[in-house]
């Protein structure tokens, strides 16, 4: 067909627009209301928005390529894409190769006619002359079919089913035409491109296939201002629908959005409030539908109920059809006495006057909105919510949201004024298996469930209902990570009806979005603890996470693995800056000495409340500690720990931090420095901080720092010194011998030392220091509580003059770990004795040694006696399975 006639046999369209169906194709191509869908498949980047069809096929076809599948699921926009294909080619745009398109609707072909390509070709609406035919069976490479609705076809593809014609004269069925057109036979050279949702059929095409993915956001945006002539009007709407509607699957429907314009519109007209909800939106189309029928209360609710019977039937039916026979025995006759009411709501496959017509709901939406509200309509109904779930159960989508929606008086309303009160029994009923079986939900482990709850309640929009299924016995601080954008917009409205969060978990979030995070802000901000370790979070997102810590309330941030990056550190700070966060861990966040600058500025605001910071495993250098020394030097940095474990610190670093510690502004109190190549050096440089009066170093950490026994003799001179306010030290995995183990015993011994706790694991010492911490622990001076002598094979002689120290009532240690230190049954007579005797240990730690079960009745028996110990850890032993019964009679014991 030449241009001229194509555009004529366009216009010639009589069909109208629906609410439900959407706007009539070539009216929207016309009337310059066209958005280009979304469309990907192409090797090249064609798939950007607003890309046209007609560039995406020029870009596509070769030699090669003569057919291309255009799949897309129900109003995603394939027909109109077709349509303003052919109004472009028709007015010179694109594919100008081609002389002749032919456009063609697949479901009106399938009937049992045979047809030759030149009749049907004459057939299609205009008269063609014989010049133009000859010229199409000459020039096949210059023609192109425009084939709509394959899924709607009802003869099979496959080649092997089909003797195929190559004679464009001889009559043959549809069936052999169309097969025989696309597999090459007749016709050759012939180009066709295919609109189909998806289908089975589509393996039988070979050529390129096309996705078409409907309106993306920016998409959306361009419709709604193409619809409302008010710019400032259509970006409300615009605005409204992303908040509400945006992340269903179905808001990329470009019939979706005329629906819900189209509501929009007649709200706005009316003076009233944009709806809240799906159940809302829906629910105000439905009024509009039975208003537009002119029809009395009880006539009214008769055609509504007399729909959802049908609903329920297609609900069930895997097709979701019915034929013109079943409505009938549904009593359904009437409806096809309403043209409008099934011009609006349903599709009509066949001839309405032929028996084998089929129907079938434009939208699953509105199949099973009605279905939900002759349920709660239905003043004869028998059946219960349960019943109707379960009836139902793997062939709904939205009937649950629905209900739980409808519950709302405010949402039913537009409803209930045209169609009557809603049964208050079905009412009751459904909301009484909501909250029961929510209540249940959340009160286990499965996110999912839990998110399923949550989607439910936001749909209900009542705060009292929130309240009554999230009781304090829910288990809402389980991880919530792999939130899509619906479960993130249910969750938010859930937080912000409890009024905060205690945990807000989001572990593992990989697929985090933009606009998921920004969906979430209210709750974060809502939320004391917020767990996003192990997640995936772009640039927008963590701007999204600063701004709800300015607004918020929260106090503890973990984004610990997440490979935040220096440059999303950066963003991060600007919320640090002004926030009321104690705590942030960004343990392993791909961190290097870049991202301390913004750190410093951050922690140096005069509104920081940062007091703890977990910086370990990045690789922050001693470049990096420089700068964050300098953010201690300043009297409004709070921070009070600082965790730095294996950030490739070293000794070069140490002489600016000590300074820091000693300047008179520092108020941290607790300093981990496992990991780093701090050395002997390093460790001179901390101990002169640690005789500072100025220094309030409480705790310190120095575990595998590459330290000997040389540096003992300073540490110990500091202990000893009348400003040290240090209460732990580790010093485990360090090469420090007896020699310099032996030093520390003797500052510990001095009255005036404050620690209490200390760490020597791994630290390569013997017999004579073992005997050391025995004469210590009953010397009276000493203010030791807690003591780990783990791993050093010392052996069961180097324990005794430690378990006589145990047992003297001089001894104050409260924890004791002798993990991995070669301990056998030999020692279990003084063990026991020791513990029956102590009146202080309340922790003992055995693991990896050698106990057997000779030694195990009778120190499962002193545990048991002991009214002070609470815990003893025996795990790694040489335990055999006949002695676990014994042990699992006493609860402080752990194997």
């Amino acid at each position: 067909m030449d241009k001229e006639a194509l555009l004529d046999d366009l216009m010639s369209n009589k069909g109208t627009s629906s609410l439900l169906s959407g706007q009539l194709a070539i009216k929207v191509v016309m009337d310059n209301q066209y958005i280009p869908p979304l469309i990907t498949g192409a090797e090249e980047d064609i798939g950007t928005s607003f890309t046209s069809l007609g560039h995406v096929v020029d870009s596509v076809l070769s030699d090669q390529i003569k057919t291309i599948a255009l799949v897309g699921s129900a109003g995603s926009g394939k027909t109109t894409a077709l349509e303003k294909f052919i109004v472009d080619w028709a007015k010179g745009d694109h594919c100008q190769k081609f002389s002749h398109v032919f456009l063609y609707d697949l479901k009106d072909l399938s009937c049992d006619s045979q047809y030759s390509l030149k009749t049907l070709i004459q057939q299609n609406r205009h008269p063609f002359d014989p010049e133009s035919m000859a010229l199409v069976l000459q020039r096949p490479e210059n023609v192109m079919f425009v084939f709509d609705t394959l899924d709607l076809y009802k003869h099979p593809l496959d080649r092997s089913e089909h003797t195929l014609c190559s004679d464009p004269s001889m009559p043959i069925t549809i069936s052999t035409f169309v097969a025989s057109l696309l597999h090459g036979s007749l016709l050759k050279g012939a180009t066709f491109l295919v609109a189909t949702r998806p289908t089975d059929s589509l393996k039988f095409l070979e050529g390129f296939k096309l996705e078409l993915l409907g309106f993306s956001k920016p998409q959306r945006e361009a419709y709604f201002g193409k619809f409302f002539p008010d710019p400032h009007v259509a970006n409300i709407a615009w605005q409204n629908m992303e908040r509400t509607l945006g992340f269903y699957d179905f808001g990329s429907s470009p019939r979706f959005c005329w629906t819900v314009s189209s509501v929009y519109k007649n709200q706005l007209d009316a003076g009233e409030r944009l709806p809240e909800t799906l159940t809302e939106i829906c629910v105000n189309a439905m009024a509009q539908i039975v208003a537009s029928l002119a029809l009395d209360e009880v006539r009214a609710r008769e055609v509504v109920l007399a729909l959802g019977r049908l609903a329920a039937h297609c609900c069930i039916d895997p097709q979701s059809t019915c034929c013109k026979h079943r409505i009938a025995t549904l009593g359904l006759k009437q409806l096809l006495n309403a043209p409008v009411l099934v011009h609006s709501l349903l599709r009509v496959d066949g001839d309405m006057e032929s028996d084998q017509c089929i129907l079938s709901f434009h939208s699953q939406l509105m199949q099973e909105l009605l279905l939900a509200v002759s349920f709660l309509l239905d003043k004869t109904i028998a059946k219960d919510a349960t019943e109707l779930l379960n009836t139902h159960e793997g062939h709904v989508r939205y009937l649950h949201l629905y209900l739980a929606g409808l519950l709302n008086p405010s949402q039913r309303r537009p409803l209930e004024s045209l169609l009557g009160a809603f049964n208050d029994e079905q009412l009751m009923d459904f909301k009484c298996w909501l909250e029961t079986s929510s209540q249940k939900t959340v009160e286990g482990y499965h996110k999912e469930k839990h998110l399923t709850v949550f989607r439910l309640l936001h749909q209900s929009q009542n705060n009292v209902l929130v309240k009554e299924v999230i009781t304090p016995s829910a288990r809402i601080g389980i991880s919530y990570g792999g939130l899509g954008l619906v479960d993130c917009v249910a969750l938010n409205y859930v937080v912000k009806c409890l009024g905060g969060m205690e945990c807000l978990n989001l572990y593992l979030a990989k697929n985090l979005t933009e606009e998921g995070t920004d969906a979430l802000i209210p709750a974060m901000g809502l939320s004391q603890k917020i767990t996003l370790s192990n997640s995936s979070l772009s640039a927008a997102s963590v701007a999204h996470i600063a701004k709800a810590l300015r607004e918020g309330i929260t106090k503890e941030l973990d984004l610990s693995r997440t490979q935040l990056g220096d440059a999303n550190l950066k963003v991060l700070c600007n919320g640090l800056r002004a926030c009321k966060l104690h705590t942030l861990n960004i343990l392993a966040s791909g961190l290097t000495e870049a991202c301390c600058g913004d750190l410093s500025l951050a922690l140096t605001s005069s509104t920081s409340q940062l007091s703890v910071l977990d910086l370990m495993f990045n690789k922050l250098g001693d470049q990096g500690l420089v700068q964050l020394c300098q953010a201690l030097e300043n009297p409004f940095c709070k921070l009070q720990e600082l965790k730095l474990r294996s950030c490739q610190v070293t000794a070069r670093s140490m002489e600016a931090l000590s300074t820091a510690l000693c300047c008179g502004q520092s108020q941290l109190r607790i300093l981990d420095l496992t990991g780093n190549t701090i050395g002997d050096i390093g460790a001179e440089h901390l101990s002169q901080a640690l005789e500072h009066p100025h220094c309030n170093l409480q705790r310190l950490t120095l575990s595998a720092t590459e330290l000997t026994g040389s540096c003992c003799h300073r540490l110990a001179q500091a202990l000893r010194s009348d400003h040290c306010s240090l209460v732990e030290l580790d010093l485990s995995v360090n090469e420090l011998g007896p020699e310099g183990a032996l030093q520390l015993c003797k500052a510990l011994r001095e009255p005036g030392c404050p620690l209490e706790k200390l760490s020597l694991t791994g630290c390569e010492l013997t017999h004579v220091v073992f005997t050391e911490f025995g004469l210590l622990l009953t010397s009276g001076g000493s203010q030791l509580k807690s003591l780990s002598l783990a791993m050093n094979d010392v052996g069961d002689g180097g324990m005794k003059s430690l378990w006589k120290a145990i047992a003297d009532p001089c001894c104050l240690l409260e924890e004791l770990s002798i993990e991995m230190t070669q301990l056998t049954d030999v020692s279990a007579g003084d063990l026991c004795a020791s513990l029956r005797a102590s009146r202080s240990l309340k922790s003992l730690d055995l693991s990896n040694n050698m106990l057997s079960d000779a030694s195990i009745t009778a120190l499962v028996q002193v545990v048991q006696d002991s009214p002070f110990l609470q815990e003893v850890n025996l795990k790694y032993n040489d335990f055999s399975e006949d002695v676990f019964e014994i042990m699992d009679k006493c609860g402080k014991i752990n194997y």
